[in-house]
């Protein structure tokens, strides 16, 4: 949140649509926002924000309605490269603003499985190794179904994706121990 206030400089007041996001997040600002959230499921409110339920790829609001739309760790999660298009149009479309983070492909830890290198294998080596041989696997048991849904969700991005998503952002890598960790598409107005 400190990048986001020192990047965007929002103002006491600014409309800000959280896409994906939860109401604590937005707790214990130094500036009172009017924040909203959209999720695909119903959230509990919270005072600092209000909360909504609707689609990131498809929102129902006008253009440019919110002074920043704001989205953590959410594009990866909404399945096929088309979908993240449509994710992408929509932010870009609905916020003057924008703060779109998402993890690194690159990196060597996938952050969902909490496993280094398994996303560099291929979809069907995945399936056979998410079960038994991920942090994710060993704690929760999925069934085969679950491991089928994990991988059509999750679409990890690099950076020239990001570029291509977000063509009037800057995108902004976050590192760790030298690494792209993260992509931090950023659009001022």
């Amino acid at each position: 949140m400190k990048w986001l206030l020192s990047y965007l400089d929002p103002k006491s007041g600014a409309r800000v649509l959280d896409v994906g996001g939860y109401p604590y997040t937005w707790r214990d600002l130094p500036v009172a926002l009017n924040v909203t959230t959209l999720n695909l499921e119903k959230v509990p409110d919270e005072p600092c924000a209000r909360t909504m339920v609707g689609n990131g790829c498809k929102m129902d609001f006008p253009a440019s309605s919110f002074d920043i739309l704001f989205s953590n760790s959410v594009i990866e999660h909404v399945g096929s490269a088309d979908k993240q298009k449509e994710f992408a149009a929509e932010c870009r479309r609905v916020g003057r603003s924008l703060w779109v983070q998402t993890p690194a492909r690159s990196f060597f830890m996938e952050p969902h499985l909490i496993t280094p290198f398994i996303h560099f294998a291929s979809l069907r080596w995945q399936r056979r190794l998410l079960r038994n041989f991920t942090t994710w696997g060993l704690l929760s048991r999925p069934s085969r179904s679950e491991v089928d849904d994990f991988l059509a969700e999750v679409r990890l991005l690099n950076r020239r994706e990001m570029e291509e998503l977000f063509p009037d952002c800057t995108i902004v890598t976050e590192r760790f121990l030298g690494m792209p960790k993260s992509y931090i598409a950023i659009r001022t107005c």
